[in-house]
């Protein structure tokens, strides 16, 4: 109940989101009580954290966090931060929740600078072995950089007061830091460790430390540390972990970005605490109600959510997994997506979503200039867009009825830990925010792989709402089985180069993209996943199983290539072969419609319809159009609705020469299409010589394919009836 003579702009809130740290796991308690008192519907519920919660400093869950990001970014330099040793400096000290916790989860760390409130820490040449365990009987003592055992330190290491009016420093450390003097004021010493040279800049104390060269101190709006803040264009770390708030303005970390460095934002890197809060509350809303029905005791339940503590985790972890992972997509794509940024942008402003100047994301003209460079949005720019355009979609699965479909109910008992799903599954079934918890699932996946932008590209191209995109990314991911193959290619860090991991989760955001265009052009409406899972699996599994088999002899060698490229940087062979076999899997839709049309066997649909492919080069075609280099927005559209023509076209035409077959089973699927074009031979002849006169010159461009692709449509419309 809001006071009164308030006026307040935001909606009600049904609970708090309370970090649990020192102070505030008290708040939560306070409340819950209060909470309690009122007969409130959520009990301790109400605010997470307290002193039955998730005591998230003993869990080192936003540290934890943190590190999914600094990993990802070290990994996709080449670096696995588990197994080798890097340089780190940072803001905190042991004693802190987010700094203590993340300096102990790498053995492998060597912290040669911090600082803290009171103190400097330097150690010139740690020993990471020595240094870590100093470091971990700090955090377990809650002690500070004075508290640290000296004799411990590097030659030229040492710890200084704060309060000094001066500080002598080592040769040692002039070299660690590049100063030029012996002597300076601590000030001068920790804008210096804030620009050291370093691998890891670990923000874990308050403070905004990092500027962007264009802004005053008054707009980074920390004026404690007015006296310390360095210019973005001083940094010389090579990547930076925001397990606290506010460690760099966010123009600053743009420049950084724009300048190589590797880093996202703090909302994104330490939003671990909040997840964990709300799988917390999540958890207790349908624990509580299992304690109300009697199956379950107050005492019972408190110890179950200790048993969970470390799948709790996990599960919280791996949000941050896949969000670090979702920007590295979108970022390599770099300068190819930023036209379709730019209109989700517009489309949220349009929509009273987002405003640009607020969130210091590029206006037209930067946009324009950075087209103009091939640069796209850096991944702080990718990971404040991102979560708006999550906000937006998940407002539209709501209004929907998407939340209610009964298939869904797998992903809503994915949510919880194992044992709550073992034992209670149909109190998770009737869970009070179940239609949140699917909403919130649904709309992490389809952004966390896709891509914001995606939805709004598909809007464009097919004028449908937003929910049926989300239904048809949702029968993609379940027909053609992805989470397997994400499953397989996330397993493989630090096995493979990132690089070629990124590339095949990218190739299989093009089969996405394909299979969400077909099923909103051919599905009914609205999309049944579950009907269409059972209609399409069976038939896809069975394709996948067969592409050697079934595929024209240029595309097979093609696959073979393609398979045998991953395998050699060290994609296992199974997994190498279904990545490869991507490309011509998409048309796997077409193949099982085409086996339901005309009675015949998935391996006998896919012959004569890669036949007929390779017959009128059509593969090569989409591939040609593919290269083509669309300049504007108008280009995209019309480059992708040409391929989506021929990808109709080559069912249509495998559909007449099925029809005209005898019994397609038993025959060769060459001679069956050899004899259907004997069959049209004069139609089929003037086709062949366009088609021939368009390959014998240099590769072609839109107005030959486009002339080429109606050629076909008039071929296909001559030899049958319009297509059903």
């Amino acid at each position: 109940v809001a006071p009164s003579d308030v006026i307040r702009h935001d909606a009600d809130d049904p609970y708090l989101v309370v970090a649990a740290d020192k102070g505030t796991a008290t708040f939560s308690d306070i409340a819950n009580a209060v909470a309690a008192e009122y007969g409130f519907w959520l009990g301790d519920a109400f605010a997470s954290g307290g002193s039955l919660g998730y005591d998230h400093k003993k869990m080192g869950i936003t540290a934890r966090g943190a590190w999914e990001s600094v990993k990802r970014h070290f990994r996709e330099m080449g670096v696995n931060t588990q197994t080798q040793d890097f340089t780190v400096a940072g803001i905190g000290d042991m004693g802190g929740d987010v700094f203590g916790n993340g300096m102990l989860l790498s053995e492998h760390i060597r912290l040669v600078a911090a600082f803290n409130h009171l103190h400097i820490f330097i150690d010139p040449a740690p020993d990471p072995a020595t240094s870590f365990a100093e470091r971990k009987r700090l955090f377990e003592a809650g002690r500070g950089w004075d508290a640290y055992d000296a004799g411990l330190l590097s030659a030229g290491g040492a710890i200084f007061t704060r309060t000094a009016k001066r500080v002598e420093v080592s040769p040692q450390v002039r070299a660690l830091l590049g100063l030029e003097r012996d002597a300076m004021t601590p000030q001068d010493l920790m804008r210096a460790i804030l620009a050291a040279p370093v691998d890891l800049l670990w923000f874990g104390g308050i403070g905004t430390y990092v500027k962007a060269t264009s802004e005053s101190h008054a707009e980074a709006g920390d004026r404690a540390n007015d006296a310390l803040r360095i210019d973005a264009a001083r940094l010389r770390c090579k990547v930076i972990g925001e397990g606290a708030n506010l460690g760099l303005t966010q123009r600053a970390r743009i420049e950084y970005a724009l300048a190589g460095g590797h880093l996202n934002t703090d909302s994104i890197d330490n939003s671990a605490g909040v997840d964990c809060s709300d799988h917390e509350v999540n958890i207790k809303i349908l624990l509580d109600r299992v304690v109300a029905d009697g199956d379950l005791t107050a005492k019972q339940r408190n110890a179950l959510l200790v048993e969970m503590t470390d799948e709790v985790a996990e599960l919280v972890l791996r949000d941050n997994y896949l969000q670090s992972q979702a920007i590295t997509m979108v970022a390599r794509q770099g300068n190819e997506v930023l036209d379709q940024q730019a209109r989700l942008m517009r489309m949220l402003e349009r929509a009273g979503r987002l405003d640009r100047t607020v969130e210091f994301l590029p206006d037209d003209e930067t946009l324009s200039e950075r087209e103009t460079s091939g640069i796209g949005l850096t991944r702080p720019e990718i990971s404040i867009l991102m979560p708006y355009s999550k906000i937006w979609l998940f407002d539209q699965v709501m209004d929907s009825d998407l939340p209610d479909d009964p298939f869904l109910a797998g992903d809503l008992v994915r949510y919880f830990p194992s044992a709550l799903r073992e034992r209670f599954r149909a109190a998770i079934d009737g869970h009070r925010l179940r239609r949140e918890i699917i909403a919130t699932h649904v709309t992490n996946s389809m952004i966390n792989r896709v891509g914001g932008y995606f939805v709004t590209q598909v809007l464009e191209k097919t004028g449908v709402a937003p929910v049926a995109v989300a239904r048809a990314y949702l029968i993609t991911r379940e027909v053609f089985r992805l989470r397997d193959l994400w499953a397989g290619i996330e397993a493989l860090d630090n096995r493979v180069p990132a690089e070629v991991q990124t590339g095949m989760l990218l190739e299989i955001n093009r089969l996405i993209d394909r299979g969400v265009m077909w099923f909103l052009r051919h599905g009914p409406d609205p999309l049944d996943v579950g009907g269409a899972l059972e209609a399409f699996r069976p038939g896809i599994d069975d394709l996948s199983e067969r592409l050697d088999g079934v595929l024209a002899e240029a595309a097979a060698a093609d696959f073979q290539r393609r398979a045998r490229d991953l395998a050699e940087r060290g994609v296992p062979d199974d997994l190498a072969r279904r990545v490869a076999g991507l490309i011509v899997l998409v048309s796997g839709c077409d193949i099982v419609r085409l086996e339901g049309r005309h009675g015949v066997s998935v391996d006998c649909a896919a012959r004569h319809y890669f036949g007929v492919g390779g017959r009128f080069r059509l593969g090569y075609m989409r591939a040609a159009a593919e290269r083509l280099k669309a300049d504007t927005h108008w280009t995209k559209l019309a480059v992708g609705s040409m391929i989506e023509d021929l990808y109709g076209l080559q069912m249509v035409l495998a559909s007449r020469v099925l029809a005209t077959a005898g019994d397609p089973e038993k025959g060769d699927a060459a001679e069956t299409t050899a004899a259907w074009v004997e069959t049209h031979r004069d139609a089929v002849a003037r086709t062949e010589q366009m088609l021939s006169e368009m390959w014998a010159g240099d590769a072609p461009d839109f107005p030959m394919l486009a002339v080429a692709s109606r050629q076909l449509r008039t071929l296909a419309d001559a030899t049958g009836p319009a297509p059903e």
